[in-house]
């Protein structure tokens, strides 16, 4: 169904995409020093299930009139930004309030599941058009036109096999900060100063969505 050539040169090709820093790893690592590993590893669920959307959304072509529509690509990108802004501005608010200090014991341990996460990352993820963009250029180099099988179904396979193979690297990244954020927890001015850096990450990913 799918060229086994093409599809090795895939797999490799996502690896090293989904290896490399970039924003959704920034969310991935500012979720988990906040919020614990549990954060972490369901906003890598809701990375993978914005993969899912986008592969829906490049099939049935909503990708490519974000491609071809100037207005559209810039609505959504400031959807998306203004998404992330809120996600900062709520997280730095939160350092600042009185309460903070009372909760702070509380923080330090605290690995709750948290119901939005998922849905927080996956809108993050479905948010940005450059997300989609990429979809439609890197995904269609691998169909096989020379197969039985329709380009849409190859496009379908492959969009859906990208999440699934980026996901485990992305639980490695909430597996390595979650670590690092261990140590950081256990000193008392710690969570304050993560929840702050954090904040300031969704913000600067708001900011970076724009460029």
């Amino acid at each position: 169904m799918l060229n086994p050539e093409y599809l090795i040169s895939f797999a490799v090709a996502s690896f090293v995409i989904a290896v490399a820093p970039g924003p959704s790893n920034a969310f991935l690592m500012a979720q988990t020093f906040t919020n614990g590993k549990n954060a972490g590893m369901q906003s890598a669920l809701g990375f993978a299930l914005g993969g899912v959307v986008h592969t829906i959304f490049a099939v049935i072509g909503l990708s490519a009139i974000l491609k071809a529509s100037e207005a559209a690509y810039t609505t959504v990108q400031y959807l998306g930004a203004a998404y992330l802004a809120y996600l900062g501005v709520i997280t730095l608010k939160d350092t600042f309030t009185p309460s903070q200090g009372h909760q702070q014991e509380e923080h330090v341990n605290t690995n709750k599941p948290n119901k939005n996460v998922t849905f927080q990352a996956m809108m993050t993820e479905v948010l940005n058009p450059k997300v989609a963009l990429f979809f439609i250029a890197f995904i269609p180099q691998f169909v096989d036109t020379s197969l039985d099988a329709s380009t849409t179904l190859q496009l379908a396979l492959f969009g859906l096999l990208y999440p699934i193979l980026a996901f485990p690297i992305d639980c490695a990244y909430v597996y390595g900060g979650d670590k690092i954020a261990g140590y950081f927890r256990t000193h008392p001015q710690a969570p304050i100063w993560i929840d702050r850096v954090s904040g300031t990450i969704f913000i600067a990913l708001a900011v970076n969505l724009l460029l």
